[in-house]
């Protein structure tokens, strides 16, 4: 009777055993499967669509050494002259940054692609890079591919230095146009998103203090002013404060427009209103716009494709009133030796990028 009790108590101890170890197992597997790539389970992962990670979670990230890599949040603040490397993942992936990287063709600069991220690498940064940069994730299908306008992953890095506190510029002394219908951009970005900034007017000498409603100071973009005036008109620069000492911006020649934003406003003159064979005639067709807006113009007259004319092109700024500014942009078109067939409708286009209008005049025989 005690051997069949022991035997019992042996057979319930290995059950109790077997039990244990499947238990300890299940709780290894469900922790292997959280450290997966992507925090998903390999069996429930579409194999089509590369895992890029989810909407809202930042892709792009700032290498450090020793392969540690730290997201970047909508600003970063960076040591100039330390090479950086930014990564984007995903197996297409698109890139933005400071333009002027592009414009000077800047070798400091790379792009990398790989199966699963894309690196930006940049040696040596300094003050004049600081900006906005940023990835997203490019979706094709079959030739045509567009930007996937959910994972679009972006951070301002300031790359901080004592001796430029402002973001160096190519052009010592800008313009900034005015307009009674939209804010406009005092453009003095700084390196250092913690230094104190203040607008001054050259002439006469005084600070423009800042205000939540008429003006407000965004490091990123530098003095915004949200409903300009003619007032505003002149010499301005910017003023930096830190720890030492003060700092001056290059100069903005603020100037106040006249015209605002909209399709070209346009009227067309003939030399004379009649003619007779063998004059010649010149068609004046007149645009007033803002002064940084280029203008296209397009002719159409009876004598098209079978007889020559003379088209020349011009603009140039004009002041008018008090101090307000406008560009007027002219295509003058010259029919020389007039003939019956010259006779009739001149019609001229002009076009700007926010429209286009379009007018004509009659020329008659005398």
């Amino acid at each position: 009777m005690k051997l069949w009790v022991v035997f019992c108590l042996a057979v319930l101890w290995v059950e109790l055993q077997n039990g244990a170890c499947q238990q300890v197992k299940r709780r290894k597997d469900v922790g292997e499967n959280r450290i997966r790539p992507g925090g998903k389970r390999g069996k429930i992962r579409n194999p089509k669509i590369k895992d890029v990670g989810g909407k809202g979670q930042s892709l792009l990230t700032h290498v450090l050494d020793k392969g540690r890599f730290v997201r970047l949040g909508q600003t970063t603040t960076l040591p100039p002259g330390k090479d950086i490397e930014l990564r984007c993942k995903g197996n297409s992936i698109g890139w933005s940054y400071p333009t002027y990287l592009d414009t000077f063709n800047d070798s400091r600069l790379s792009i990398k692609h790989s199966d699963k991220y894309s690196q930006l690498i940049l040696t040596s940064p300094s003050a004049a890079d600081t900006g906005s940069y940023s990835c997203w994730v490019i979706l094709c299908d079959g030739t045509e591919c567009e930007m996937d306008h959910d994972r679009i992953y972006a951070s301002y890095i300031y790359f901080t230095d004592r001796d430029n506190l402002f973001v160096p510029s190519a052009i010592h002394f800008e313009i900034v146009y005015l307009r009674p219908d939209k804010p406009a951009v005092v453009p003095c970005r700084v390196t250092d998103p913690q230094a104190k900034v203040s607008l001054h007017r050259e002439v006469p000498p005084e600070e423009i203090m800042a205000n939540e409603t008429l003006m407000t100071y965004d490091p990123t973009k530098g003095f915004i002013l949200q409903n300009p005036t003619s007032d505003l008109q002149g010499v301005f620069y910017c003023k930096a404060v830190t720890k030492g000492t003060p700092q001056i911006s290059t100069k903005y020649q603020l100037l106040y427009v006249e015209v605002p934003s909209g399709a070209p406003f346009v009227s067309l003159e003939a030399s004379q209103e009649s003619a007779r064979g063998g004059d010649n005639v010149n068609f004046t067709c007149t645009v007033l716009g803002e002064p940084e807006v280029d203008v296209s113009f397009t002719w159409s007259y009876p004598g098209q494709g079978r007889r020559p004319v003379h088209i020349h092109a011009s603009w140039r700024l004009v002041m008018r009133g008090m101090g307000h500014i406008t560009r007027v942009t002219q295509s003058v078109m010259t029919v020389e030796d007039m003939e019956t067939i010259d006779f009739g409708n001149y019609v001229c286009k002009a076009k700007n990028p926010h429209g286009e209008t379009i007018v004509s005049t009659n020329l008659i025989s005398k």
